[in-house]
């Protein structure tokens, strides 16, 4: 029998296949803390990565942001080869490790400043592979403030990958904000349409923004999503991609709540606290939000060596 999630050590993680991991997720009865966070940035404590500083305060699995497969970059942790370095970041901190990948349409019709990114964060097939190749555990096709993803193109790209790579890797799909599209703000950002077409290319997972934290976003209308996603087998993300990883505890403790009321398997905090990583408290406030004291310390405390 697969253990929760919120249970296992670090040997019991490195053991699991995917379907493993996802029944151990689903398990978990909507405790699992995903934080992201930005390893090309400078550490908030300078000479330890922001991986290790989260798992510190209760993160069950990370999310590297800003990661070039082709030119990885992560400050804080022992030199080691390109390569290795998701390997190094999972023997240090002993937690299951997600990467974003972009899928950028040059035809969607944007808003606002739009940023080029290098070919190494873009959602391609290639850089899916060598994500794999590196020990990565979780894809998820998204995008950053500015970056002109689509959902179509994010169709289109899972479709590439969970062909290749689908019984290998968890893929995960969805938008934490408009990501400079015009058409696809608010509760345009996903609609029930999209979540078929979602799981019907391949998705395992799908990212939904948090209630509160896009406008027209509510709680109300979360819930009726995540709901969908379960009847079709599939486990939901609710994600803070606005940057609100860096307000005050009560409101991070206010999101998690309405997070845990939508029915959300895995709850995921964003690297814009400081830079890079939420605030640490929020990380553990979200936390002890959902699973309590009890779960969160002894994440905190349990030794990568178990």
């Amino acid at each position: 029998m697969t253990k929760r999630l919120l249970d296992c050590n670090s040997s019991d993680i490195n053991a699991m296949d995917k379907n493993q991991i996802l029944e151990s997720i689903a398990a978990s009865e909507g405790r699992v803390m995903v934080t992201e966070i930005i390893g090309a940035f400078q550490p908030i404590l300078f000479n330890i990565s922001n991986a290790e500083l989260a798992c510190s305060f209760g993160s069950d699995i990370l999310l590297l942001n800003y990661f070039d497969v082709y030119n990885p970059i992560f400050n804080g942790i022992p030199q080691v080869e390109n390569h290795n370095i998701v390997r190094e970041i999972k023997k240090l901190t002993g937690r299951l490790i997600g990467i974003n990948l972009e899928p950028v349409d040059s035809h969607e019709q944007t808003i606002g400043e739009i940023r080029e990114i290098s070919n190494g964060r873009k959602a391609t097939i290639e850089t899916a592979k060598k994500a794999y190749e590196m020990g990565v555990n979780i894809i998820l096709l998204t995008g950053n403030p500015g970056t002109g993803v689509s959902n179509k193109e994010i169709i289109s790209t899972l479709k590439e990958i969970s062909k290749s790579l689908g019984d290998k890797l968890i893929l995960a799909a969805g938008k934490m904000h408009a990501a400079g599209s015009l058409h696809e703000a608010g509760e345009n950002i996903i609609t029930k349409d999209d979540i078929i077409d979602f799981i019907n290319s391949g998705a395992d997972i799908i990212l939904l923004p948090a209630p509160g934290t896009v406008p027209g976003i509510t709680v109300e209308y979360i819930k009726e999503l995540v709901t969908f996603i379960h009847s079709k087998g599939k486990l939901a993300l609710t994600a803070i991609g606005t940057s609100q990883e860096g307000a005050d505890s009560q409101t991070i403790r206010q999101i998690a709540l309405m997070c845990k009321m939508t029915g959300t398997d895995l709850h995921h905090i964003g690297d814009a606290g400081y830079a890079g990583i939420a605030i640490p408290e929020n990380i553990m406030d979200y936390s002890i939000s959902i699973k309590g004291k009890r779960h969160t310390y002894t994440r905190m405390a349990r030794s990568v060596n178990r």
